[in-house]
């Protein structure tokens, strides 16, 4: 870690019976304490992103196992993958961030931990001013990185018309409403892109941009969503011009959650398919290794076979019937050969 990074360990917690103390003394140092464990709690992050970079690349440089080895010690200390490969990548925007002479070591002990984060993940302009922010000695929590993060973008981004641009720049709608309808039209073909800045650019008020964000962000669903739906992209369906009947009936938000939802349902069946062989083949293992002398195993495959069947039957509620309650009857018909083995992992 660059040098500088120490941090006051003299954490002054107040005491809660103490009465003397007025509320806003109390609150005050409440404060005090809290901002220290959060630097104490991103410099620890950052450190420990060092030693799991050392002990991976340790491995690498000596070509060994292949990762096993890092894996292994992760293992051993009850640390994930994806966490310990996030504090990684905290460690090296810490690394980049004091490199591009953004910050000065002694400069992180101004931010809170996900502020931080979020500062080495925004664009280079937006980290250079909050960091020019740091280095005055001031706060930096998640809510001043996301304000600069929008003044920015909605003074910079060529999605939106100059003349929303303007408004951003004196503040006559702020930027916090125009950042949000350009993270959405990032997410556009370019034909739609220009539709809505053309919508905006005629009308330029504050309804106006609520009302294109909103047909911003169920365009971006719909065309998402449909893209995953299989039955959707095996037929010879004109996905635009449903898009268009939608837009023209004014029924945008109802048509992408219905794609939304049909995706939802296509992998929930897939996931229920792969959960059900899966439930079979251990059932069929178990009935093979069970007889007499376990009466009750015997009983508890018997239970769980409205579970392993052709046909599913589940309770919604209040199973006892004294409440509310439905029964639930699936049938699943199985066109795979009966010895056709279930790769792991295939239908998750």
């Amino acid at each position: 870690m660059a040098a500088g990074l120490g941090i006051d360990l003299n954490v002054i917690v107040p005491d809660p019976e103490n009465k003397e103390i007025s509320d806003y003394d109390f609150q005050q140092q409440i404060e005090q304490a809290w901002q220290i464990c959060d630097r104490m709690d991103l410099q620890t992050d950052i450190l420990r992103g060092k030693i799991l970079r050392a002990v991976r690349d340790r491995e690498k440089a000596l070509g060994e196992d292949r990762g096993t080895g890092f894996l292994n010690w992760l293992k051993d200390r009850e640390i994930s993958k994806s966490n310990a490969y996030n504090l990684i990548e905290l460690a090296n925007s810490a690394d980049q961030m004091l490199a591009d002479g953004y910050l000065e070591g002694d400069d992180v002990n101004h931010f809170t931990k996900r502020a931080f984060v979020e500062t080495a993940q925004s664009p280079a302009p937006v980290q250079q001013m909050i960091s020019d922010s740091a280095k005055e000695g001031n706060r930096i929590t998640r809510r001043e990185v996301r304000q600069l993060s929008d003044e920015w973008t909605a003074m910079s981004s060529d999605l939106l018309p100059e003349v929303m641009r303007e408004k951003a720049a004196n503040q006559t709608i702020p930027a916090r409403y125009l950042a949000p309808l350009v993270k959405q039209m990032e997410k556009l073909p370019e034909i739609h892109q220009v539709a809505l800045r053309e919508t905006v650019a005629e009308t330029p008020d504050m309804e106006t941009l609520k009302q294109v964000t909103a047909e911003a962000r169920y365009l971006a669903r719909y065309l998402e969503s449909a893209q995953q739906v299989k039955l959707l992209t095996e037929t010879n369906l004109d996905l635009e011009q449903a898009l268009e009947e939608s837009l023209r009936l004014g029924c945008l938000n109802s048509t992408a959650e219905l794609v939304n939802q049909a995706a939802q349902m296509e992998q929930l069946i897939a996931k229920l398919y792969g959960t059900w062989r899966r439930l079979n083949q251990l059932s069929d293992r178990l009935y093979v290794d069970t007889g007499a002398s376990t009466p009750h195993l015997r009983s508890l495959l018997n239970a769980l076979d409205v579970l392993s069947g052709e046909s599913i039957t589940t309770t919604l509620g209040d199973a006892a019937g004294e409440g509310w309650s439905r029964q639930i009857r699936l049938k699943i018909e199985d066109d795979r050969p009966e010895d056709e083995p279930l790769e792991v992992g295939q239908w998750e």
